[in-house]
C-alpha cells in the first residue's frame, strides 16, 4: 500500500524560482510546492546536456558508467543493460506512466522512451512538440519565423495549443484514470519549456517590462577562463533572430538589449511553465491523492542566461549544471495530511503575490545520481545496492546515495545536523560533493564544442562542486576506450565561493592544487 510518486522533469530550469530567492521570477505554484517540501539549494546535474543527464539520473549511474556523452547511443546494447528507476518501481508493482519529455527521445533511449522496459503502457508526446521548431514566430512585419525569442498567440498556433499544455492535459487524464482504477503509480512529466526555442503564451510578459530585465551580473568572458571550458552556444546562433544579429564567433556578446530580451523571456516561459504545474498539482488534490503521493520536482540541467558572456548549457559552470530540487513527502516534509485535504490550490501568477518559505532548506551538495535510491527509499521499496568499481555487468546498481538521511533533520531545518552514518552512506566525515563533467572536441571553441559527437571528443572536463569551491580539469580523453588520462591536463579552473559566488575568478594557476587533484582522484 506504498505511496504513489509524481516526478516531475523540467528541461534546462536553473534555479530562478521565489523558493529560491529569485526577487523577479514570478513562480506561486512551485514555490507553494516547496513550501510543503524538502528543498536542496545545492544540487548539480552530471552533466549539462538533455540525453546524458536524464541517462544518468534514471540509471542512476554516472555518465562515465553510461558511457553517454552526446546523443547517439542506447546504454543498454553500447554499456550495460542498466535498470532504470521507473523500471524498478515497475518491477516493484507500480503502474509506470511517462508524459511529455522524461528520457530524452530518439537512439539514446531506443526510439521508445526505453518502452516497455521502463513504462507499463508507451509514453506519451504531445502532438505540437512537432512543431516547436517550424516558424511560428511573428517578426515585426508580420512575418512569420524561427526565432529564439518568441512570444505566441496560442490560438494561432498548430492545434491551438503548446506541448506543455498537451502534456498538462494527458496527466491530469492518467491521474483520474489512476484514482478510479485505485491503481499505485509511478508518473513521470517531462515540462519542454524553458528549453529554447522560448515559445510560450504572449501575455506572460506582461509580467516582466523590459524596464525591470537586467543583464548576467557577469556578462563578459573571464579573463582566465580557459578556452577549452567556454561553450559558443551555437544552438541559439542558429535562431532566426540571433542570426540577423550576426554576431562574431565564438565570443562576440550579443546586443545589451537582444540580452535583456533573452532573460526576459526565459522568464517568462518559467512563469508559464509555472501554470502547468500549478495546474497539475491542483489536480492531484481534486483526485484526491495529495495524501499518499511523493511528488518530485527538478531539471535535468541549468542554462546560462549572459553569465560568463555564454547561454545554453553545455558548461561546468554552475549556472549550467545546478538545478531545482525538491521533495513533497505527506507526513515527513509536512504534518500528516488528511484524506482529501486541499495542499495545492492553484495559484495565479498574474495576481498572486508574496511567496511562501520552504519546508527546509538543505545546504548539502547533492547530486541528480542520487534521485534513484532516493526515491526507492521514499517509497519503502529496498535500496538499490551501491555500484562496485566496474559495474558495467551489474544490472541493477546504483552510483548516487539515497538523500532520505537529510530529510530527518529538526524544526531548524537549517541547522546541520550530524548526520547518521551507515554503511551504504559514502560516510560524510567531509563535506559531500557533486561531480559534473563536460566533453570537448579541441582546446578552443569549435563550431562543435557544445555537442561534440562521442568519436569527435578529444577531452573531458570533470569538475568537483563543495559548498566552498568549484575545481575543474580538462584532460585528455581516448573515445574509442573511454579513457581520461589525468597525467595529461590540457586547463584547471579553480573558483573560491565565498569571494567569488559567480565564478568569474579563475586562481587555478595561481594555487597549489595538489591537494584537490587528489580529492577528484579518490
Amino acid at each position: 500500500d506504498g505511496m504513489n510518486v509524481l516526478f516531475i522533469i523540467v528541461d534546462d530550469l536553473r534555479p530562478v524560482l521565489g523558493c529560491y530567492g529569485d526577487k523577479l521570477v514570478k513562480s506561486p505554484n512551485i514555490d507553494q510546492l516547496a513550501s510543503q517540501s524538502i528543498v536542496f539549494s545545492n544540487a548539480y546535474a552530471q552533466q549539462a546536456v538533455c540525453a546524458p543527464s536524464r541517462v544518468s539520473f534514471l540509471t542512476g549511474r554516472r555518465p562515465d558508467t553510461t558511457r553517454l556523452y552526446d546523443f547517439y547511443s542506447y546504454w543498454r546494447v553500447h554499456a550495460g543493460n542498466y535498470s532504470t528507476m521507473p523500471q524498478y518501481f515497475k518491477e516493484n508493482g507500480y503502474m509506470t506512466l511517462s508524459v511529455g519529455k522524461v528520457f530524452h527521445p530518439g537512439v539514446s533511449s531506443n526510439y521508445s522512451d526505453d518502452y516497455p522496459y521502463s513504462w507499463s503502457i508507451p509514453p506519451f508526446h504531445p502532438s505540437a512538440e512537432k512543431h516547436e521548431n517550424d516558424k511560428t514566430c511573428r517578426g515585426k512585419d508580420g512575418k512569420l519565423f524561427a526565432n529564439l525569442v518568441c512570444p505566441v498567440d496560442v490560438t494561432e498556433m498548430p492545434g491551438g495549443t503548446l506541448p506543455d499544455i498537451q502534456s498538462t492535459e494527458e496527466a491530469i487524464h492518467l491521474l483520474n484514470i489512476m484514482k478510479t482504477n485505485r491503481q499505485k503509480f509511478f508518473l513521470a512529466v517531462g515540462y519542454h519549456k524553458p528549453h529554447i526555442p522560448l515559445r510560450y503564451p504572449q501575455e506572460f510578459l506582461k509580467l516582466y517590462p523590459l524596464e525591470n530585465i537586467t543583464l548576467a551580473p557577469d556578462p563578459w568572458v573571464p579573463k582566465k577562463l580557459p578556452s577549452v571550458a567556454y561553450n559558443p552556444w551555437m544552438d541559439i546562433r542558429q535562431r532566426d533572430d540571433v542570426e540577423a544579429l550576426n554576431v562574431s564567433f565564438p565570443y562576440g556578446p550579443l546586443p545589451d538589449d537582444f540580452q535583456r530580451q533573452i532573460r526576459q523571456s526565459y522568464y517568462a516561459a518559467v512563469s508559464y511553465l509555472d501554470v502547468q504545474i500549478g495546474l497539475l498539482l491542483n489536480a492531484l488534490d481534486n483526485v484526491g491523492l495529495s495524501h499518499n503521493t511523493i511528488v518530485v520536482f527538478t531539471a535535468d540541467h541549468g542554462w546560462s542566461l549572459g553569465e560568463h558572456g555564454e547561454w545554453a548549457k553545455y558548461s561546468n559552470f554552475d549556472v549550467a549544471t545546478r538545478v531545482p530540487l525538491m521533495f513533497y513527502v505527506p507526513g515527513m516534509t509536512t504534518s500528516p495530511v488528511s484524506h482529501g485535504a486541499r495542499i495545492f490550490p492553484y495559484l495565479d501568477p498574474f495576481s498572486h503575490t508574496g511567496g511562501s518559505a520552504p519546508q527546509g532548506q538543505i545546504k548539502k551538495v547533492v547530486e541528480l545520481v542520487s534521485l534513484f535510491s532516493t526515491l526507492a527509499d521514499l517509497a519503502g521499496l529496498q535500496v538499490p545496492p551501491a555500484c562496485p568499481e566496474m559495474s558495467f555487468g551489474v544490472v541493477l546498481c546504483t552510483e548516487g546515495t539515497s538523500l532520505v538521511h537529510y530529510f530527518n533533520v529538526s524544526e531548524g531545518m537549517v541547522e546541520e545536523g550530524k548526520e547518521r552514518c551507515d554503511d551504504t552512506d559514502r560516510c560524510f566525515k567531509e563535506e559531500p560533493f557533486a561531480f559534473s563533467q563536460y566533453p570537448r572536441p579541441a582546446d578552443t571553441p569549435q563550431w562543435n564544442s557544445d555537442k561534440p559527437k562521442l568519436k569527435d571528443i578529444r577531452i573531458m572536463g570533470y569538475s568537483m562542486r563543495t559548498v566552498d569551491y568549484r575545481y575543474t580539469v580538462w584532460v585528455q580523453f581516448d573515445p574509442h576506450n573511454f579513457s581520461a588520462n589525468f597525467e595529461d591536463v590540457h586547463a584547471g579552473e579553480l573558483y573560491m565561493m565565498e569571494n567569488d559566488p559567480n565564478q568569474d575568478y579563475n586562481i587555478y594557476n595561481n594555487t597549489s592544487h595538489g591537494w584537490f587533484f587528489k580529492k577528484m582522484l579518490d
